[in-house]
């Protein structure tokens, strides 16, 4: 045999060798299979609808996560709670809840008892504590511009009365970071609340055994920043804060999409 085709065959042998001991190494060291991600629940709030969460559900599809916003009724706390933990409960795997405003005091009532969620994100919304109402919260710091002036009230039934916010004030209570064509096209077609959600009483929050994560809107002239900041300290939650109206997931999207990714991971 010549020590050329000696060299070759020496050659073929090494690679043959290497593979084998790498295919045998690749068996004895699995690469660890990626976990699915958490499907992330997005819950608005009153005079609002799910496309207030249009901006955030984008930058998480993008990065693949699951995302479902839900229609909240907006009729009462604990018939609310009751419709969004039907949804949960249909929801196979981990959960993250995002919720905005009145949307939190849903998800902090709604999420307990449910070993799928993991996490619970308040956007700018009520995180209370058992017995507490929006009122009372609302109105605990002093700020809040969102009064009896600044809405209108439509009876739809014997004694059940809705809230809607006067458009004169929208803008500047609501959303004052937010374009004024944008803000008058989302006062035109907000989902009203029915009134008797300012008093009724939460339960046990769901914060006292899930981790939860608080996004501060400093801006916020419905829901006093103070007031999340309070109710975040008592959370436990992990916090962070944004030159924002009240709507900050619609301001900014991108803040709000990376604190729900946060608490994702």
């Amino acid at each position: 045999m010549t020590t050329t085709r000696r060299a070759v065959l020496a050659g073929s042998a090494a690679v043959a060798t290497s593979a084998l001991l790498g295919t045998s190494e690749a068996q004895a060291h699995p690469r660890p299979e990626a976990k699915p991600k958490p499907t992330v629940v997005l819950v608005h709030g009153a005079f609002a609808d799910a496309s207030g969460w249009n901006d955030v559900a984008v930058r998480l599809i993008r990065d693949d996560y699951p995302v479902i916003a839900p229609a909240n009724p907006l009729r009462g706390v604990a018939s609310d709670s009751a419709y969004l933990a039907s949804i949960l409960a249909t929801l196979n795997g981990p959960i993250v809840l995002a919720a905005h405003s009145y949307g939190g005091i849903v998800v902090t009532n709604a999420a307990v008892g449910n070993p799928n969620v993991k996490a619970l994100v308040y956007v700018a919304a009520f995180a209370p504590d058992e017995g507490e109402s929006l009122l009372g919260l609302q109105t605990k710091f002093p700020g809040s511009e969102l009064t009896e002036t600044a809405l209108n009230f439509r009876p739809y039934g014997a004694g059940l009365v809705d809230g809607y916010i006067k458009k004169e004030f929208f803008h500047d209570v609501f959303a004052g970071d937010v374009p004024k064509p944008a803000t008058d096209l989302m006062q035109a077609s907000q989902r009203p609340a029915d009134t008797r959600t300012l008093g009724e009483p939460s339960g046990t929050p769901a914060w006292r055994t899930i981790p939860s994560y608080y996004l501060v809107a400093r801006n916020d002239k419905v829901l006093p920043a103070e007031a999340q900041r309070f109710m975040a300290r008592r959370a436990g939650a992990q916090a962070r804060e944004v030159g924002a109206s009240h709507v900050a997931m619609i301001s900014q999207p991108t803040v709000t999409a990376d604190l729900i990714k946060r608490a994702a991971r």
